[in-house]
């Protein structure tokens, strides 16, 4: 869930929802165990102001109405750094919740996430934008990771698939389920003929000695790359390299730990 959101000024980034709605506005619909997709009988409006189009360290991102949603990719989770803050619907983070950030879908809405590595399924609460990382399709709470048993790894492989308005009162109540077998998987894109590098960038800066302080306080993996942007000369701390997501993801969390509130992680360098 990942300070960014403050720049398109619609929140602080996360991924957030209130803690279990009443029982009464959500039920499912037929019966004999958990069905395809919920029905939601008092839905929260969309809140308007999330669905314009917007623009995020040069990429612009366009909200819509997508109910054919269903997407494969990597989903990353948060926690202690944004508890409590406002989300894009105005909602507070609680990092215990069943939550998500997401980049374009209508919000708030509710999405079924499935973890593709153990087959576990939750129906969260997206009231959020993000992540804005490359690779990301959702960003989840911490409560979300537990559920989904991601918590451990940082990042994950999961299907996405969205299921309409989430319920006026907030959270996700009985919606939280688990299935034995996860639904098939599209197919995975062919490996790279190299493995790709990660890092993690943990800051910009246009004096170098500021870059140089700030790479000191992170650790011997630490360096200041400098980049032209704009004609003018950016000095970015970077964190790696890792070979694999996971571990620069968790260095990434670290950063996040001691301060560095706008960590991205980059791959493919």
């Amino acid at each position: 869930m990942n300070g960014l959101v403050r720049i398109i000024k619609v929140s602080a980034i996360g991924a957030a929802g209130l803690l279990m709605a009443a029982c009464g506005s959500l039920g499912f619909a037929g019966g004999g165990g958990p069905p395809a997709a919920p029905v939601v009988r008092d839905p929260a409006p969309i809140v308007s102001g999330t669905m314009r189009p917007y623009q995020v360290r040069g990429r612009w991102y366009r909200p819509s109405e997508q109910p054919d949603y269903d997407e494969t990719g990597m989903a990353s989770w948060y926690g202690d750094a944004f508890n409590g803050k406002p989300t894009a619907t105005g909602e507070r983070f609680d990092m215990h919740g069943l939550s998500a950030a997401h980049k374009t879908l209508p919000l708030p809405g509710l999405v079924e996430v499935t973890n593709l590595a153990n087959g576990r399924t939750a129906v969260l609460r997206v009231n959020d934008r993000g992540p804005f990382v490359d690779d990301r399709i959702i960003d989840l709470s911490r409560g979300a990771a537990e559920e989904l048993g991601m918590i451990q790894q940082g990042v994950g492989r999961v299907r996405v698939r969205y299921l309409g308005p989430a319920p006026r009162g907030g959270g996700v109540g009985d919606l939280r389920y688990a299935r034995r077998e996860a639904p098939a998987p599209r197919p995975a894109p062919a490996p790279t003929e190299r493995p790709a590098s990660y890092w993690v960038q943990a800051g910009a800066y246009s004096d170098r000695t500021a870059a140089q302080i700030a790479a000191e306080s992170l650790g011997e993996r630490t360096r200041v790359e400098t980049a032209r942007v704009d004609g003018r000369d950016l000095y970015r701390v970077m964190i790696g390299p890792w070979s694999d997501a996971n571990s620069a993801e968790r260095a990434r969390q670290g950063a996040m730990a001691r301060g560095v509130r706008d960590a991205l992680l980059i791959s493919g360098r």
